[in-house]
């Protein structure tokens, strides 16, 4: 194992940072913007033992330096680091309980159900941009109302409140200091989803929100501050993968035009782009945290009691260990290889049944609406959003025409 690593918040060179990340051994040491320091797992056999480990839990009582008071309440990752009750925070018997509801409404049989929608969805999505300017910012007229109006009709959250949640969500898993910001956009994000709460649980609708109030699970129904940590968590991971999955898989391909010849051709399927895109531009740069209860030996270093630990998804989804000589080409043609991009345990997120559906159906429509599709600028001029969390752009500039 190397120095330590200092994980860029510009996320300026996301590959280069994996690279950097690997070189420095399977769990490497991180400070993350803001001065905060924790472990990175860097290599995918590592990850796939840590995420199973129950030596690591998600509850944030066990972070030393936090409960020493050594993390401000203004640390621009505080929202993602310690988030309130949840089944993302939640471990053994009180996860599975918490998760129950969650993944009943994401079954692989549930999410196909979905399909006519997502398919409705993206045709209008693609009609308004072929009725429109032939150069436009595809990640906020495509990648990002698609899923956002799919998890928000499941939800029964207003259309019209779909452009706020954007803007809470981008200053949420920013990684630049903003100390009054911070706070302010958790107070918000956590109003608006106890609105949402107090609303159904008034007036119970047709959608998952009033099925999650109403369900009984081991004898209980989920308390109103579960209900609307549960709800912050879907939104969250409804949308925001799934913006960042469709915007990096067109930029890749429009980057690897023989890539993009073969799977227009069909001699490729378009669930291989998918998954190649998911491991080799995750759309989640590094997971936080996990919190070791005791030390725990790993890889040869041991991780001491009480000290965070991310996952660090752009690092593993290059592994040469796993993926071979050949993991940094993005290679649609790839023997298909498990990834981790979504997660592996108790904790995979279970929405990845539909964040797969939703690519799915989006990219092979959009290449087949506009066969002509190009970069507007230059790869290089493209900007990456400010966050070590997730893997996004700012916005993707293209032309349709």
């Amino acid at each position: 194992m190397t120095g330590l690593v200092r994980l860029d918040p510009l996320a300026r060179d996301s590959a280069g940072e994996g690279e950097r990340l690997r070189a420095a051994g399977p769990v490497a040491r991180v400070e993350l913007p803001g001065g905060v320091r924790a472990w990175a797992v860097t290599q995918h056999a590592a990850a796939r033992a840590l995420l199973t480990d129950q030596r690591l839990v998600k509850d944030a009582r066990h972070w030393a330096a936090y409960q020493r008071g050594e993390v401000p309440g203004d640390w621009p990752l505080i929202g993602l680091a310690v988030p309130g009750p949840s089944m993302v925070t939640a471990d053994g018997e009180e996860h599975r309980r918490l998760r129950a509801l969650v993944a009943q409404a994401f079954t692989p049989r549930r999410v196909e159900l979905m399909r006519p929608r997502v398919e409705r969805t993206t045709a209008a999505l693609l009609d308004a941009l072929a009725a429109g300017e032939p150069e436009v910012d595809l990640k906020s007229d495509f990648a990002f109302p698609l899923p956002m109006t799919v998890i928000g009709s499941l939800l029964g959250v207003d259309p019209a409140d779909h452009g706020y949640l954007r803007e809470l969500y981008e200053r949420f898993f920013s990684s630049v200091p903003d100390p009054a910001g911070i706070q302010a956009t958790i107070k918000a994000l956590n109003a608006f989803v106890a609105d949402l709460v107090r609303r159904r649980r008034a007036a119970p609708g047709d959608d998952l929100t009033s099925a999650l109030l109403a369900a009984d699970v081991e004898g209980s129904e989920l308390t109103d501050a579960e209900a609307a940590a549960t709800l912050r968590v879907i939104i969250a991971a409804g949308h925001e993968t799934t913006v960042n999955l469709i915007s990096n898989a067109v930029r890749a391909l429009l980057g690897h035009p023989d890539q993009l010849a073969l799977v227009c051709s069909g001699a490729v399927p378009w669930s291989a782009v998918v998954e190649e895109s998911l491991r080799w531009t995750p759309p989640t740069s590094n997971f936080l945290f996990r919190y070791a209860t005791e030390e725990i030996a790993v890889a040869g270093v041991v991780l001491p009691a009480g000290e965070p630990v991310l996952i660090s998804y752009n690092a593993i989804g290059r592994d040469p260990l796993r993926h071979g000589v050949t993991a940094e080409l993005f290679d649609v043609t790839r023997d298909p290889v498990r990834h981790l991009s979504f997660g592996h345990g108790p904790h995979v997120c279970p929405g990845s049944p539909l964040a797969r559906l939703e690519a799915q159906v989006a990219l092979p429509a959009l290449f087949a609406r506009f066969p002509g599709l190009a970069l507007a600028v230059p790869d290089e001029e493209l900007r990456p959003s400010a966050s070590v969390v997730v893997n996004s752009l700012r916005e993707l500039p293209v032309r349709l025409r």
